[in-house]
């Protein structure tokens, strides 16, 4: 089994490591145009953005050729999961991608202009993470097929989200002085858009993931709106582990089916 992930502050590489198999970062992958997987269970794992599919996971999906019998998709939500098993279901059948198994999980949400993170981590015990994980996992092992299905409305408020995505994203960020140059945030992005010199520089292509907020250990990053200065990793995952992610080598890994 292969499971291809996005992540930024843990859970779905969480939830990648839950399921088995070998794990692969779908940015890390899209970098190396690694395009062609195989393998008997192919996985897609990732946290729901703007309640759809991230335009990165997207982006990837349109190019990649999945050759398994069964080919499913994890996704992580917040609060609301809108329209985004749908989404994801049919990226797939325009890209000739047909999934057996789609279905979400409610987790920590990371978005801080809307969440406490302090409030957020207190109700964990009451979105029952690891017991809904188990099913998922034993589902998922078990060879089930199961589509999570939405109704059409919330394809209609996918679009109005789509509609006013901010493209100027990055520019609700601020760096203050307590900034070391230690360069997390730049070994964390998952698309290389920040460059350190004397300080963090953005440079257009941010994926609203905010890793670079969540994992900078002086907490000099911020964004407008945030609720305070809490913020959150999986407490299951290490900083290496999402560093490591976004830097694997797949050389080794075309022994495991990817090309």
């Amino acid at each position: 089994m292969i499971v291809l992930y996005f992540t930024s502050t843990g859970n779905s590489l969480y939830i990648a490591k839950r399921i088995g198999g070998e794990n692969y970062s779908i940015p890390s992958l899209l970098r190396d145009g690694r395009f062609i997987i195989e393998n008997e269970k192919i996985g897609i794992v990732f946290p729901v953005f703007y309640v759809g599919v991230p335009k990165i996971v997207e982006k990837y999906l349109s190019h990649v050729k999945l050759k398994s019998d069964y080919i499913f998709g994890v996704l992580s939500y917040g609060m609301f999961s809108g329209a985004a098993t749908r989404h994801l279901d049919n990226i797939g059948k325009r890209n000739g991608i047909n999934f057996s198994y789609i279905n979400e999980i409610l987790m920590i949400d990371n978005y801080l202009p809307r969440f406490d993170m302090n409030r957020q981590v207190q109700s964990q015990n009451k979105k029952r993470i690891e017991e809904n994980l188990s099913i998922i996992v034993n589902e998922v092992n078990s060879g089930k097929k199961y589509i999570k299905r939405h109704t059409g409305v919330t394809e209609i408020l996918r679009s109005i989200y789509q509609l006013l995505y901010d493209k100027n994203f990055e520019r609700k960020f601020s760096v203050d002085s307590s900034c070391n140059v230690c360069k997390v945030c730049q070994k964390v992005c998952p698309v290389d858009n920040i460059e350190v010199n004397r300080r963090p520089v953005f440079m257009n292509n941010c994926q609203h993931c905010l890793a670079c907020i969540h994992h900078c250990p002086r907490n000099a990053i911020s964004i407008a709106g945030e609720k305070n200065k809490a913020r959150f990793i999986n407490q299951n995952i290490k900083l290496k582990d999402i560093i490591d992610s976004n830097n694997q080598d797949h050389r080794s890994a075309m022994k495991q089916g990817l090309s």
